[in-house]
């Protein structure tokens, strides 16, 4: 039997493709990646489905790429080599929403726009990242280790428990789901705990981009909807005078939502008539705001907010800040809009990131935040030097885990019509990683032209990776060459 006809035996024929329209749809992206064609799609409705693909590539040794969202940035789902593309939004199920332990399990094609809508009406909320994209798969930004808003240590880590389909066809599950039967109702198991039995393999995919396997859903931690809150905004006119305010402010854990944008961006997110209003929003709004959030849930809210609300304002006092429950430079309405916008995805086509030039370049990196200032003056130095203006560089800072760390941002919006502007974005961003690489950057998630030039500094880490992926895959078959170096 042919692949095609197999393929269609599998999902049905109305769930296999192979025109070229639709194949075009899958062979690009919003990154700077080259495009590839894949040879078929397909669109399975669940894990046993999967699992036929699965062997089926293996037999055929035919290479797999996963994909669960309808927006890509970073190539992660561009067919290097062809081959099948399995395409898991036919699988948005929210499949369990444990409301005392607060945490939701999830298929692959869930968005955030479907679970922020369906937690509401068990007064809880996701633990999301700064206003994903209305098809972005929850699955995917937790496998991504994409930073969520609230710097708190106990969630660093979202992810609790999953099932993957390996590239052999066959399933894990890791942690308190690995128990036998673990989702029958016979069995006593909340699926919370991530760790065990013996190995902790439930780190091992993500950040994988599909290369070790297909997980078909993931239980995650979700928290309860604030009832009393307060949302602040600190002004800046450089960077580094954020530094010491988010280690003051982290260190005593106050509020939840903490994060810095630079005037681009806020003005990028908040213009509500673009472009018109854009231009004096941005030249109106300090150069760097700080926006933090007081949450308080449902046991004694209002003395967390007191007594979290006193110590923000005896640091903004030891430190000289002004501090406003209000924007400076901004509309009267904008707590409020501002609010709305942190706890949901971005509301409508064009996605933020694309407003201003019709695509988005995003270089991010961990630092320890003593060392921001000096990233932030090399990009500058680079940026100038390849022709790009730094006034249109979008700048984001989330702290992690409390302030011990902060994933940097830094945004290049260009027009993807364009190939000369696409040349200059792929020579700067290969450029910057470079250089800021040799500074000290960790580059956790690297992507694309990243992902070579961080690994090949690693050489003990790749000879490590290429065997955890020989043994998880001994046919190479799932998303070759997404990592670089696989």
């Amino acid at each position: 039997m042919a692949v095609e006809e197999a393929l269609k035996k599998i999902v049905g024929s109305e769930y296999f493709f192979d025109d070229e329209e639709i194949l075009k749809q899958y062979s690009m992206d919003y990154s700077t990646v080259s495009p590839r064609m894949p040879t078929y799609v397909v669109k399975p409705k669940d894990v046993k489905e999967i699992q036929e693909v699965v062997k089926l590539a293996n037999k055929w040794k035919i290479p797999i790429v996963p994909c669960s969202s309808g927006v890509h940035f970073y190539g992660t789902t561009i067919p290097r080599l062809g081959g099948i593309i399995v395409d898991l939004r036919r699988m948005n199920r929210i499949l369990k929403i444990d409301e005392r332990n607060r945490n939701v399990m999830i298929e692959p094609g869930v968005t955030w726009e479907q679970l922020q809508s369906e937690l509401k009406k068990y007064q809880l909320r996701a633990l999301n990242p700064l206003l994903p994209h209305i098809s972005k798969s929850v699955l995917t930004s937790h496998l991504e280790r994409e930073p969520m808003l609230i710097p708190k240590f106990e969630y660093s880590e979202p992810i609790l428990t999953m099932e993957v389909v390996l590239p052999t066809g066959e399933i894990l599950r890791t942690g308190a789901a690995s128990v036998l039967n673990a989702r029958s109702p016979n069995v006593i198991t909340d699926l919370c705990n991530p760790y065990g039995p013996g190995l902790d393999f439930f780190r091992l995919f993500q950040g994988a981009q599909g290369a070790l396997g297909i997980v078909t859903w993931v239980n995650v931690k979700v928290e309860y909807l604030p009832v009393v809150q307060k949302i602040y905004f600190v002004s800046f006119r450089r960077i580094e005078d954020v530094i010491e305010p988010i280690y003051r402010i982290q260190r005593r854990r106050i509020g939840d939502e903490c994060l810095v944008l630079n005037n681009f961006n806020l003005a990028n997110i908040l213009t509500r008539k673009w472009p018109g209003d854009f231009k004096a929003l941005r030249e109106s709004l300090p150069p760097f705001t700080m926006i933090l959030v007081l949450a308080g849930g449902r046991r004694r809210p209002e003395e967390k907010i007191k007594y979290e609300e006193e110590a923000l304002m005896k640091i903004c006092s030891e430190l000289q800040l002004n501090i406003s429950s209000t924007l400076p430079g901004a509309p009267t309405e904008t707590e409020a809009l501002t609010l709305e916008l942190l706890r949901s995805h971005w509301p409508e086509e064009p996605y933020w990131k694309f407003r201003y030039k019709g695509s988005c370049q995003d270089i991010f990196f961990i630092a320890t935040l003593n060392k921001i200032a000096k990233f932030s003056e090399a990009v500058h130095r680079l940026a100038t030097r390849i022709g790009y203006p730094k006034m249109d560089i979008g700048y984001y800072l989330q702290p992690l885990e409390n302030g011990r760390v902060a994933h940097c941002e830094f945004n290049f919006f260009y027009n993807p019509f364009d190939k000369k502007e696409v040349e200059c974005m792929r020579k700067l961003y290969i450029e910057a990683v470079e250089l800021l690489t040799n500074m000290g950057a960790f580059f956790s998630r690297p992507y694309g032209d990243a992902a070579k030039i961080i690994y090949s500094r690693c050489a003990a880490y790749i000879t490590a990776l290429k065997k955890v992926k020989s043994i998880f895959d001994p046919n190479y078959i799932m998303n070759p060459g997404v990592l670089g170096v696989l």
